[in-house]
């Protein structure tokens, strides 16, 4: 594949997660009421399940990326995908559908492991920060156009159907994979599958403080991110009352965070991923603070809402791409390991976070800015430890700056 296939394919694969995830969205009422759930709030469920199997299954398939190769693990996960759609397709209960949410997810994991150690396998430092950006640009259609695909589905048919979309989605991806991706690890650079290296591979991870510090930042911002993602329906369509108009704020607020995805791929190389990375952390407190004062002052309004998650997913697409980028750059050749271990502590912490926040939703929108004025307190707090104290710098003479 040439540089633009590349970023075009990749953001392909990335997109499943949002994609499975976004697309369930409006359906949420009616997959509870279809099946039965004991509470309005277990609906969340149906995210949760697909992000917690998301995030424990990266621990397994670094170490298999890094043995079989990233082909290989990443058909085997896209077949995986395929089956867990059609598990869904025909879920009786609403135990049954969560274990197959479970699956997709798992499989979906072993994707994103492949594809990211494959882009480390063929880029570092900034170049591979401009990759995740623009492939994050591209994959943002996922979430602007996803909830409108389920909610003109779900005008025409019943909610499984969307699953049937998602099936036919993975066998696309498929054949584009096994017709056009290559091998990028080199059989010379194959690791054993071992418990002694996989857990030496992980330990390094966990002993490297920057690889650690940016891992732990994503996790909690993402986990506020994941309690909108889960209590978004209720949001929307319970304390606003917006009903079929729900998919279009959901877009509303994933087109700032693709642009400003596209904007760091632009700008990486000037500023430093490190300056635009803590300026981010901290607009996402200082939005959220403002956001949360005007609700004690003038009460909830939807502008004010949409306004705030705006500005802060907004700053959240400057701290994604970056954060991966120097979590993932000490790594050099055990990438698949580190890819899991950044995406089991990341996504699975993350989903936890947002379950145990999202759980607590009561009717009222103010659940998600406090979660992300928290959470992205602790993530200012975390980078202040990984940087001992020296934040917004740009660091000179590193691997950051090479061409």
């Amino acid at each position: 594949m040439r540089f633009p296939e590349v970023v075009a394919f990749t953001a392909a694969v990335m997109a499943l997660g949002a994609l499975s995830i976004d697309i369930m969205l409006p359906a949420l009422g009616a997959i509870g009421t279809d099946l039965a759930t004991r509470r309005a709030n277990d609906v969340q469920l149906v995210v949760y399940a697909f992000t917690i199997g998301y995030g424990v299954a990266q621990l397994f398939f670094g170490p298999l990326s890094d043995r079989f190769g990233r082909r290989a693990v990443l058909l085997g996960a896209i077949a995986g995908y395929i089956l867990a759609a059609a598990l869904s397709i025909f879920s009786s209960s609403f135990a049954l559908l969560l274990a197959a949410r479970a699956l997709q997810g798992v499989c979906t994991a072993a994707a994103r492991v492949a594809i990211m150690a494959s882009v480390r396998d063929r880029f570092s430092g900034t170049r591979m920060a401009e990759v995740a950006s623009a492939a994050t640009t591209i994959f943002m259609a996922a979430p602007i156009l996803a909830p409108a695909i389920g909610q003109a589905i779900l005008l025409a048919a019943e909610w499984r159907m969307i699953f049937t979309f998602l099936f036919i989605y993975g066998i696309a991806l498929g054949g584009w994979a096994y017709l056009r991706m290559d091998e990028t690890l080199q059989r010379a650079d194959r690791r054993g599958l071992g418990l002694g290296p996989v857990f030496a591979a992980f330990g390094a991870f966990a002993a490297n403080r920057l690889s650690l510090g940016y891992t732990l930042i994503t996790m909690v911002l993402w986990g506020a991110f994941f309690t909108y993602l889960g209590t978004a329906q209720q949001v929307y369509d319970g304390a606003f009352g917006l009903g079929a108009l729900f998919p279009l704020a959901f877009a509303a607020g994933a087109v700032p965070y693709g642009v400003a995805a596209l904007t760091n791929a632009l700008v990486v190389r000037r500023f430093g991923l490190r300056r635009i990375l803590h300026a981010g952390i901290a607009a996402i407190v200082a939005v959220n603070a403002v956001h949360l004062a005007a609700v004690f002052v003038l009460g909830e309004s939807l502008p004010a809402f949409i306004l705030s998650l705006c500005g802060t997913l907004l700053a959240l697409g400057f701290v994604g791409p970056n954060a991966t980028a120097l979590a993932m750059e000490p790594m050099g050749k055990i990438a698949g390991a580190a890819a899991s271990a950044n995406g089991f502590a990341s996504t699975t912490g993350a989903a936890l976070i947002g379950a145990f926040i999202g759980s607590r939703f009561n009717g009222s929108a103010s659940l998600v800015s406090e979660g992300f004025l928290v959470m992205g307190a602790i993530a200012f707090a975390i980078a202040f430890w990984t940087e001992r104290g020296k934040l917004f710098r740009h660091v000179p003479d590193s691997i950051e700056d090479m061409p």
